[in-house]
């Protein structure tokens, strides 16, 4: 039997070609037809698996939040719970920034992000949170785990000193963010969690007990 000369395509292979587009090129730059191209096989070929552009981002979105650990905030310890369930968030779309928008639209559509939302919900009023207060320190989390993921705050700065060193002398080591921007995006993400955690834990304890 003669081998195929192109590999058969399969669901998995159409999704990590997809999302191997997206990270180099952006969301934007996604086509069926690019794609397919991608693939070395005719757009037509693609519609067998995935009838719609917005099927296949949907699985490739499925993929990414399952990875999203939420059985944690259920522990019993609502500030651990909440610090392990970020992390967890953010080390699932910290890989795909480029995916982040997409995932950021339409939240309640889909099963993975509805699943997690109960979670959390659960989790929080379990633990003494007023219904309403959980609904936003779960969106609040979502926030600060999105608007870490979107963008690189440290690749931002050009490594020229020149560039800083007359007209912003604040900013006189901000030509050496750059060789250290995964270690100062890690750690401002800690930062910011571990004071929004602290100031949730000021919130609980001033919460009127029954």
């Amino acid at each position: 039997m003669v081998r195929p000369k192109v590999p058969l395509l399969s669901r998995e292979r159409i999704r990590v070609a997809a999302l191997t587009l997206i990270d180099r090129d952006g969301l934007g730059e996604l086509s069926m037809r690019k794609l397919a191209a991608e693939l070395g096989v005719q757009a037509a070929s693609l519609y067998g698996h995935f009838p719609t552009k917005d099927d296949l981002l949907d699985d490739i979105a499925r993929g990414i939040m399952g990875r999203v650990d939420t059985a944690v905030i259920e522990c019993g310890d609502w500030r651990q719970g909440l610090i392990e369930w970020a992390r967890s968030y953010r080390d699932a779309l910290v890989a795909h920034p480029n995916f982040v928008p997409y995932l950021a639209s339409g939240p309640g559509k889909r099963e993975e992000n509805l699943r997690a939302a109960d979670a959390v919900h659960g989790g929080l009023v379990g633990a003494g949170w007023p219904p309403r207060e959980a609904t936003m320190i779960g969106a609040a989390t979502r926030y600060l785990v999105m608007g870490s993921t979107v963008g690189s705050f440290s690749r931002g700065f050009v490594d020229d000193v020149q560039v800083y060193r007359d007209r912003y002398p604040h900013l006189d080591q901000a030509h050496l963010l750059r060789a250290k921007a995964d270690e100062i995006d890690a750690e401002s993400f800690e930062l910011a969690l571990t004071a929004f955690i602290d100031g949730l834990g000021l919130r609980y304890d001033a919460l009127p007990r029954r």
